[in-house]
């Protein structure tokens, strides 16, 4: 394995640090680029991001900026390889076309005037079926990242375990598991942190995943909502107990919040965030047959080792946490 100089952009989120710790433990020499204040909430001061990216150096300005990713971040050096793991926090419009399009449209800008060959994008498998503002702004620089003169290798992961973790506590409460209709709408394969970044890291040596689109998910078979309910109850030793939602209730509210949001703007948002909702809870994290339009577990690749109920075991036992920030809805 030849060591390399890595860029990257993301370092502070959950696959980030998972990223980079796997970039350092094969050998690459390692710049993360981060904002002085990062995190959900700007909660992490510099010391704080530091603890968990050691062994990388860390260099701070504003990724959105052009002129200070390449003054403070690329300095006129030489690397190897852009690896980015930054995504907008919340899929709202505005966040989604300033992070996952405009961000990362000043990267390329910039990794394109250093002469940096190639280019290693986290995006996602949900842009298969682009219906949302965060799904349209991805696959629109997915579009230009294509289209440029760099090697890419663009990574559509399925489900993240923290996720696919929200009602953990809820069940330890004793309540009952949530699930959108009879929780068998949807399947995926989700995949750990860690197997994820491995994968991020070995695309900087493998050539066939040069130049290509990755779909990705975790071991094992594809599950549903309802398998990692049943799952979840046995691991706490009790009985199943579900509280079934209907789809139409997502689609009421995201359809009120938009008429009002056509007066408030506050309101749009939230109604897209509603139709985020709505998204996960009807269609699958799978690879899409374009030639069926059904989504195909078969197809869809796995890697890695760990499954969500090792996870969740992990979770129940303390030996594991999950800080879902942005992202959490239960």
């Amino acid at each position: 394995m030849t060591s390399r100089r890595v860029f990257v952009l993301g370092a502070t989120g959950t696959i980030g640090r998972a990223t980079v710790a796997a970039l350092l433990q094969r050998g690459h020499d390692v710049v993360c680029f981060v904002r002085r204040r990062a995190g959900s909430g700007g909660r992490l001061a510099a010391d704080d991001t530091a603890g968990p990216l050691n062994g990388a150096e860390l260099r701070f300005g504003d990724a959105i900026d052009a002129t200070s990713l390449a003054r403070n971040g690329l300095r006129g050096e030489r690397f190897d390889a852009l690896v980015s793991c930054m995504a907008s926090r919340t899929g709202a419009p505005r966040d989604a076309w300033a992070i996952d399009h405009g961000a990362h449209m000043a990267a390329l800008s910039a990794v394109r005037a250093a002469g940096i060959p190639h280019m290693v994008l986290l995006s996602a498998l949900c842009v298969q079926k682009p219906l949302l503002a965060f799904q349209q702004a991805k696959l629109a620089f997915e579009r230009e990242l294509m289209a440029s003169s760099l090697t890419y290798s663009i990574v559509r992961p399925t489900a993240f375990f923290k996720s696919l973790s929200g009602q953990v506590d809820r069940v330890r409460q004793g309540k009952s598991f949530l699930l959108f209709g009879d929780g068998t709408l949807t399947a995926c394969k989700p995949i750990s942190d860690a197997d994820l970044a491995d994968y991020l890291a070995d695309c900087l040596d493998d050539d066939s995943r040069h130049n290509r689109i990755l779909p990705i998910g975790g071991p094992g078979e594809a599950i549903t909502p309802k398998d990692q309910a049943e799952h979840l109850f046995a691991l706490l030793g009790r009985e199943p107990r579900f509280t079934h939602v209907p789809v139409r209730l997502l689609d009421a509210i995201a359809g009120t919040l938009g008429a009002i949001g056509r007066i408030v703007p506050a309101a749009a948002e939230k109604a897209e965030l509603a139709r985020i909702g709505r998204y996960y809870a009807t269609e699958s994290m799978l690879v899409l047959n374009p030639e069926t339009g059904l989504y195909d577990a078969a197809a869809t690749p796995s890697t890695g080792s760990e499954t969500l109920f090792d996870f969740y075991a992990r979770l129940i036992a303390g030996d594991a946490s999950v800080d879902r920030g942005d992202h959490a809805v239960f």
